[in-house]
């Protein structure tokens, strides 16, 4: 049997595909000279910018340690937003970086909060922002608290009495180590900051095809039917990285792959895949959906992780000019680290859609390829009635949400090819995003900053889901740490490999086997 594609086109759109500009405010960027500012929080407003979905009422003041002046920081956006949009003239990039300020200080010091706000006052009377304003912590985790507590102290993130303005927290992760930390930063959040305020992001739910399976799932009648225990024989999710570590060792040998992406991505994706329907698209009509799907996961059993979770790290390999380090060798990391950078996991959700049905999850680094995708193998027809006109019964249907590198969505079907009688073929019929639409795929960024300024907390994690998340983890993690025999073993992986061969046990102890994408 052979394979093929078939393409798609856009047949006609929705009505209501007009983006919201959210109200005048002012975005604080705290560590602006760090990597991610320049990397994606820079590029994603600028991108929000020219695509005229930024109110004409705006600014950007950035606060870190380093002792640059306004001028200082506007080069350094200008450089940072030429090298990410060659194309764009210059001056477009110059008076955007133009709305940039800057502002030095210690995040320990109180007097640095007495001169921020001062300096807000300004920018906002100039601007005329009417006083709303967006937090945002680019900064390293141990350091958000601390500066959330200084806001609260100099009452800049104080909605009430400043005339209907509002004040919001983006907080990136890792959200603690664990369950007891998760909550202990939770409840100093709390101290200064209400629900609504906070906004805890993962930036892989700002994808469009993450954000795409509500309305594939909800928006299409021929999908809902056969979503469930009936039809899918089973999930498979995928997120792999070809790289290494890199200059992220010192973090991944204090996190390791479950923390960094089992905890927040991982169980985000599968919660958006296996939720039952949401009374309504409110934010938190969907997120009450995704906690209760959380909470119907089945607990690892401790004394048995190993048929459950396998973890790997991966070891040198190649030759020569082509030969990559292995973990260990990595700058930063331990010589004898048993941090895992891959971690595969079978999960099972017990509740009336998907009793029985298996969920396959991994992720890791220096495998074969970067890839994430989302896949959903339906079962086999009941009886094969072109049983001796084929060699073997007719593959199963399999529709494959891809996130990343090249975001869309794929179904393979049989179909017969023109010819003799007994030629059965699978038919890929998919499609991408950029072709069909003919757009520049925009950042995840900058759907989760529009959302942050237009008040939607939808693709963010509330602090249930968070907990819920860590509930889940914190024993494997707690298990894995006592390094008793048998139980969180690290096996060692080639890197382009798939990860360790003893993860192919996972599926293969129900007869399955991973794809090989």
């Amino acid at each position: 049997m052979t394979g093929g594609h078939a393409r798609a086109r856009v047949l006609r759109e929705g009505p209501f595909c007009l983006e919201d500009r959210p109200p005048p405010c002012g975005v604080v960027i705290f560590g602006a000279s760090g990597d991610l500012a320049h990397r994606k929080l820079l590029p994603a407003l600028f991108a929000l910018h020219r695509r005229g979905l930024l109110p004409p009422a705006f600014f950007v003041l950035g606060c870190a340690r380093s002792p640059l002046g306004d001028d200082g920081f506007r080069e350094r956006v200008r450089a940072t937003l030429r090298a990410r949009f060659p194309d764009r003239p210059a001056g477009a990039v110059r008076a955007f970086a133009d709305r940039h300020a800057y502002l030095s200080g210690d995040y320990d010091d109180p007097a640095f909060y007495r001169r921020l706000g001062e300096r807000l006052a300004g920018l906002e009377a100039e601007a005329g922002t009417g006083g709303n304003r967006l937090f945002y912590l680019a900064v390293p985790p141990g350091v958000a608290p601390r500066i959330i507590e200084g806001l609260g102290a100099a009452g800049l993130a104080r909605e009430e009495g400043r005339g209907g303005a509002w004040a919001r927290v983006v907080a990136e992760k890792p959200f603690g180590r664990d369950l007891a930390s998760a909550l202990a930063l939770d409840e100093r959040l709390h101290r200064v900051l209400s629900e609504r305020q906070i906004y805890r992001i993962d930036h892989y739910l700002g994808k469009e095809t993450v954000q795409n399976i509500l309305m594939f799932r909800f928006a299409n009648a021929i999908f809902e039917p056969v979503w469930n225990r009936r039809y899918v024989d089973h999930v498979q999710i995928t997120v792999a990285e070809a790289a290494g570590v890199e200059h992220r060792a010192g973090y991944y040998e204090g996190a390791g792959c479950l923390r960094d992406m089992f905890q927040n991505h991982m169980l985000q994706m599968l919660s958006l895949v296996a939720m039952e329907p949401p009374a309504s698209f409110g934010a938190d009509r969907v997120r009450d959906e995704k906690v209760k799907l959380l909470r119907a996961v089945r607990p690892f059993p401790p004394e048995e992780l190993g048929r459950w979770l396998v973890r790997g790290q991966y070891g040198p390999g190649g030759t020569g000019d082509d030969r990559v380090a292995g973990y260990r060798e990595e700058p930063g990391v331990a010589p004898d680290s048993r941090v895992e950078t891959f971690v595969a996991a079978r999960l099972l959700v017990d509740n009336w859609r998907w009793k029985g049905v298996p969920f396959y999850l991994r992720s890791g680094k220096r495998l074969a390829r970067r890839v994430s995708e989302i896949a959903i193998t339906f079962k086999e027809v009941p009886h094969s009635m072109f049983e001796g006109l084929v060699p073997a019964e007719p593959a199963p249907n399999v529709l494959v949400l891809n996130v990343q590198p090249e975001e869309g969505v794929a179904l393979s079907i049989q179909t017969k090819k023109p010819g003799p009688k007994s030629c059965l073929t699978i038919l890929s019929m998919d499609f991408s995003y950029r072709d069909v639409f003919g757009v520049e795929m925009p950042e995840a960024y900058e759907r989760l900053l529009l959302d942050c300024m237009l008040g939607d907390q939808t693709l963010f994690l509330r602090h249930d889901d968070m907990e819920v998340a860590w509930s889940l983890l914190t024993p494997v993690l707690e298990a894995w740490a006592e390094e008793r025999p048998g139980v969180g073993e690290v096996y060692p992986y080639e890197p382009g490999s798939w990860g360790p061969a003893a993860a192919d046990g996972l599926p293969g102890a129900d007869g399955r086997g991973w794809r090989r994408p």
